[in-house]
């Protein structure tokens, strides 16, 4: 569970992160091309209200150039001193008429004609003096181009503190002779200039205007007017020639988006500069982006932390149950409530455990029918040869007509055969089992003599243990058969005792002996079938092995001239007889 929520607290970080990063970015975008829109349509409102500006300085001038009282006031020398009071108030008159153009524009309005006659409505905005003015920079322009309407800027001192003004100035010609007869200035100081779009700008939202020179003219930064600006200057032509909507450029370390407008009338260029961050970061709350965020991944977190805690829960439970069920407990059903998946695979083990039981069920049937008949074909094995090795003693006993000696052997061949093979059950107790082969020893020891000592060692305790129906016998046959070749007499003692848990019967003699592979429990089926006249020792051991399992069996050892131990190992069984 704790992999399943780190993964998807980490994803839906990831994702939310992502979005909105994106949802920022594009919100950026989309408000820059948006804000850019606006500020295009704010310029040409500063643009057209320039633009009449300069309409009505141009309707001033043409008044002023053509009025013959202002002609005379600018081109007669010889005036009187009469003439010269009387022109002087005509020009005023003139001037004031003229200035009704000019309504609404806070103006001082200057001429200087070359009869060095002067007038001016109020020299406040451009305090400069007549000597000054004739030998101006302006003048000098404005005689140079004397059909030609030009704006300059221009600074001066007034009590110590540097002031501009952006001062417009013609030529006057009198058109019947096309002679210049003086200069027209009309002046605006800096701070009224700004009227024109100090209502469209704001924090991070400012407008310069650059002149020709690149030099910014006119802005509501004030830092920055008298400035040469080139950079600035040359992206403004940029976004004039190539019909930009804007540019971003660096400006004094900071962001800018630029939009720009020409006034061809004024050889200005009106430029508004957006600081893109503090614009956006005012428009874009970032704080409020970044607490919508974390709030969203801490509702999602917690909501998938539930989901999967009901998911993993019912899966952790199910796995629980399964781990602790035991192998071999096929009824050992798991009930596990909770999602449709965790039920379906609860129920799909429950099913398995269904078919594992009726499988294991069937298993142990077949091995139950198995191992029933390989005991027969064992058993089959024994009696015969059994019968075969008694028969034939007793034949041998008859032949020497001891009718005594041959009745007792057949009666001991009668009990022998009710004890062994007269019933189906596979097992005999002990005290049986000894008793069947006291009565087998007997036969043997009428046709061969009592050269081979039988001897029978059994606790009490062991009496009523069961083990294999003639499990003993051709251990004890092996014996009087095949382990006194070359010894002429001998024993065999045969020994019933318990061992902690398992029955031990030993079958010992001290005959000829033989020789075991090293390793090997058992004699080579070679050997062994020599030394067991057909019934294998092999085929004991596996007999025990399929009714009691691995741990039980036998073990042979010896040594040649000394005889041979058989141990065989049994569980403890008590008979219930």
């Amino acid at each position: 569970m704790t992999k399943i929520f780190l993964v998807m607290f980490f994803s839906i970080s990831a994702i939310t992160s992502l979005i909105t990063l994106s949802t920022y970015k594009m919100s950026e975008n989309l408000f820059i091309e948006t804000f850019s829109i606006t500020n295009a349509k704010v310029l040409k409102q500063i643009k057209t209200q320039i633009e009449e500006f300069n309409y009505s300085i141009v309707n001033a001038v043409n008044d002023l150039e053509q009025s013959p009282t202002v002609m005379n006031y600018l081109m007669k020398t010889d005036k009187t001193h009469l003439e010269m009071i009387n022109s002087y108030y005509d020009m005023r008159f003139k001037i004031e008429d003229i200035s009704r153009h000019l309504d609404g524009y806070d103006t001082g309005i200057t001429v200087a004609g070359k009869n060095v006659q002067s007038f001016s409505t109020n020299r406040v905005y451009w305090p400069i003096s007549e000597d000054l003015l004739e030998r101006h920079s302006i003048t000098k322009s404005s005689l140079q181009n004397p059909k030609r309407l030009i704006y300059h800027y221009d600074t001066f001192q007034v009590d110590n503190m540097e002031k501009s003004a952006i001062v417009a100035s013609r030529a006057l010609i009198d058109r019947k002779n096309e002679d210049v007869y003086g200069v027209l200035y009309i002046t605006m100081q800096e701070p009224q200039f700004q009227q024109f779009y100090a209502s469209y700008t704001s924090e991070g939202n400012d407008v310069v205007l650059i002149n020709g020179d690149g030099i910014i003219v006119s802005s509501n930064q004030a830092e920055l007017i008298g400035q040469k600006e080139l950079e600035l200057f040359k992206v403004a032509k940029e976004i004039e020639a190539r019909g930009l909507s804007y540019k971003s450029i660096g400006f004094f370390d900071r962001e800018k988006i630029v939009l720009a407008e020409y006034l061809s009338a004024l050889d200005l260029y009106v430029v508004n500069l957006i600081d893109q961050k503090i614009v956006v970061d005012n428009i874009i709350n970032k704080k409020s982006i970044v607490l919508i965020s974390l709030l969203i991944i801490a509702i999602a977190t917690l909501f998938i932390y539930l989901i999967s805690r009901r998911l993993t829960k019912s899966l952790t439970h199910l796995v629980f149950q399964i781990n602790n069920s035991a192998k071999d407990r096929f009824n050992y059903y798991i009930d596990v409530p909770g999602s449709y998946e965790t039920r379906q695979v609860a129920t799909a083990f429950n099913t398995m455990l269904d078919e594992l039981r009726e499988y294991v069920d069937e298993l142990m049937i077949t091995q139950e029918k198995q191992r029933h008949a390989e005991l027969t074909a064992l058993q089959q094995q024994i009696n015969p040869h059994f019968l075969y090795n008694t028969l034939a003693s007793i034949k041998i006993i008859a032949a020497q007509g001891d009718i005594e000696k041959a009745t007792k052997l057949i009666n001991k061949l009668i009990s022998l055969l009710q004890n062994t093979i007269g019933h189906m059950s596979e097992t005999n107790t002990v005290e049986q089992e000894i008793s069947n082969m006291k009565d087998y020893v007997y036969i043997n020891q009428a046709r061969y003599g009592s050269q081979i000592r039988v001897n029978f060692f059994v606790t009490p305790e062991s009496l009523t243990y069961e083990l294999p129906k003639l499990m003993i016998q051709p251990f004890i046959e092996n014996a009087f058969f095949h382990a006194f070749n070359k010894k002429t007499s001998g024993f065999i003692h045969i020994m019933i005792g318990t061992q902690g848990d398992t029955l031990i019967c030993e079958i010992v003699d001290n005959g000829d002996g033989m020789v075991i592979p090293s390793g090997k429990r058992l004699p080579t089926r070679q050997r062994n079938e020599q030394l067991r006249s057909g019934i294998g020792v092999r085929n004991v051991h596996e007999r025990i092995e399929i009714m009691y399992g691995k741990a039980y069996g036998v073990e042979f050892s010896s040594s040649l001239g000394e005889g041979t131990k058989v141990k065989i190992r049994l569980p403890i069984i008590k008979s219930n007889l």
